[in-house]
């Protein structure tokens, strides 16, 4: 049975596991400071917030989200990291963390909660597909520097 709860200050050895797991998806690596970085703000609430999947006691999933300012609308929820262990995908850790995302969007009456993920991840689309919409859009990234 899969649980979701907020991340806790124990659960930083394996969300630095997962949150690997993820950035290695997209071929990223960051330092070392990022991870401390996103750690704290994760544990203090500083903007950032995150929930982790449980399987018996032990972290299988994790998520990230924010909430930012919208020129349409009020504050939006942005969720921008999902990843769950391979050896329990497909067992609803993946929805029940984007699930837990949208209580928490509908709790500070965010109107929106939306994600991005690449074209070709088949596999979370398909989860995607299921619980929301795409609407067609691209993104571009400026190189900044």
């Amino acid at each position: 049975m899969i649980e979701i709860s907020q991340l806790r200050p124990d659960d930083r050895p394996e969300w630095t596991r997962l949150w690997q797991g993820y950035l290695a998806f997209y071929n990223t690596v960051l330092p070392d400071a990022r991870y401390s970085e996103t750690w704290r703000r994760l544990m203090s609430g500083d903007g950032l917030y995150g929930f982790g999947a449980r399987q018996d006691g032990k972290l299988v999933g994790i998520t990230h989200y924010l909430f930012h300012p919208s020129t349409w609308v009020d504050d939006v929820c942005y969720l921008q990291d999902l990843f769950v262990d391979e050896s329990v995908r497909g067992q609803g850790a993946g929805r029940k963390l984007i699930e837990a995302v949208a209580a928490a969007a509908r709790a500070k009456g965010a109107p929106r909660l939306y994600w991005l993920t690449h074209q070709d991840n088949a596999t979370a689309r398909r989860l995607y597909d299921t619980l929301a919409r795409w609407h067609g859009h691209l993104r571009y990234d400026y190189p900044m520097g």
